[in-house]
């Protein structure tokens, strides 16, 4: 008998329909004998839906009593599951992340799980129930419900199987894996019959939406055996693992790009200890996050400091560092929201040669100039002008043949 956790998205049970289809879904695997442990999130448009109601209550919503209603949405999800599953002959029980327990930190809006109490779960399984729990959510030391922040379900279900040591997660979603790149920028994108958890969390933090971040460290951290594969067509989807598999074992696995780049420059700064600091420190404590950075020094003992954020964040970001300019006696502050990110991803990469040549010969033949260049062991991120960024993608996925399989 294999226990798995299957998580399901909005989209999934985005109607009664679907829930239903989710519901026949469960029943087939249970019915192998199988324990199972849903996780879902709230119907498609429901959290944007409370929020909206929440800002007509309030310009800046208290977030403890935002969490308060926007945990609702999973909770009417749980219900009407549970109650399909009944319907269909297949016995089910629905918990809240509270009931279950699931206890984090007191961050409302952006929680983090400390710990999972598994054992009534686990008393139903052995009952032979299919348990269905809420994603999303938990309650703090003093019982207040948070929610763990956007796509905070994924992390749920990966939270449950590895306090279950679970089999498998299964993350059930409306795409059938992941993708050596957003078919809908190249259409020639191939489905990865695996990828390893390194890979996948590089692609997650470059902007690959298949799956939050926190869930794939998580599942990296506690050795989840993840699975992305689609609700709606039948296949054996994208397993993340840390085993490297020869039939992927791919220079470069994956493109990964980001349209909410902002990039700002401070020029003229003098080149002293601690300038750095002196810069960056007001936009940490502004909760402003920095991506890339590059400091180039010139000849006059200045230094001109390069940095990118969150598209979201420019206009914040720019006024404090204007001010910072000004006290430093800096000579001034450029700025530029039209850029985008595009980086290559691959475990390849540690072990081979020319990775990089390849990359910005591709580039420069196709006429577009790099801005900012970042390397890891694993990957290479470049920033350009946000007009090239489909163009990038495509030339860099057929120089390095992603649309073709790997051969054994």
């Amino acid at each position: 008998m294999a226990l798995y956790v299957y998580k399901f998205g909005g989209t999934s049970v985005g109607t009664v329909e679907r829930i239903k289809a989710v519901a026949e879904k469960v029943k087939k695997a249970h019915d192998l004998g199988d324990q199972i442990v849903v996780v879902v999130s709230a119907m498609s448009g429901e959290t944007n839906r409370l929020i909206g109601m929440a800002k007509e209550m309030q310009v800046q919503p208290t977030e403890r009593e935002m969490d308060v209603l926007i945990s609702t949405g999973e909770q009417v999800t749980v219900a009407l599951l549970s109650m399909a599953l009944h319907e269909i002959g297949c016995d089910a029980c629905s918990y809240t992340g509270g009931q279950v327990k699931i206890l984090t930190d007191s961050s409302h809006t952006k929680a983090r799980i400390r710990k999972i109490d598994d054992s009534r779960i686990h008393a139903h399984l052995k009952q032979g129930k299919v348990v269905v729990v809420a994603g999303f959510q938990g309650v703090d030391e003093h019982d207040n419900i948070t929610t763990l922040g956007r796509g905070g379900s994924d992390t749920t279900a990966v939270a449950l199987a590895a306090a279950l040591k679970a089999d498998e997660c299964l993350i059930f979603t409306d795409v059938d894996g992941v993708y050596t790149t957003d078919p809908r920028v190249e259409p020639k994108a191939r489905r990865l019959d695996r990828i390893t958890f390194e890979e996948m969390l590089e692609m997650a933090s470059l902007g690959s939406k298949v799956l939050q971040i926190r869930s794939v460290e998580f599942a990296g951290k506690y050795n989840v055996a993840l699975r992305v594969l689609s609700s709606f067509t039948e296949g054996n989807g994208t397993l993340i693992t840390y085993e490297e598999s020869p039939m992927e074992s791919a220079l470069i696995s994956g493109i990964a790009f980001n349209r909410d780049e902002a990039k700002l420059t401070i020029t003229g700064v003098p080149d002293r200890p601690g300038v750095a600091s002196t810069i960056l420190g007001p936009i940490a404590d502004a909760n402003i996050e920095v991506d890339m950075i590059i400091q180039n020094i010139a000849d006059d003992a200045t230094t001109d400091f390069t940095f990118t954020i969150h598209r979201n964040d420019y206009q914040r970001a720019k006024t404090i560092l204007e001010q910072t300019c000004a006290d430093l006696g800096a000579r001034a502050v450029t700025g530029d929201d039209t850029i985008v990110k595009v980086s290559i991803v691959g475990v390849g990469m540690r072990s081979h040669a020319g990775i990089a040549s390849t990359m910005f010969k591709t580039l420069a033949s196709e006429g577009i100039n790099i801005r900012m260049i970042s390397t890891s062991e694993i990957k290479i991120s470049v920033v350009v002008d946000e007009k090239y960024m489909e163009l990038a993608v495509r030339a860099l996925h057929a120089a390095f043949k992603l649309d073709q399989a790997v051969a054994a």
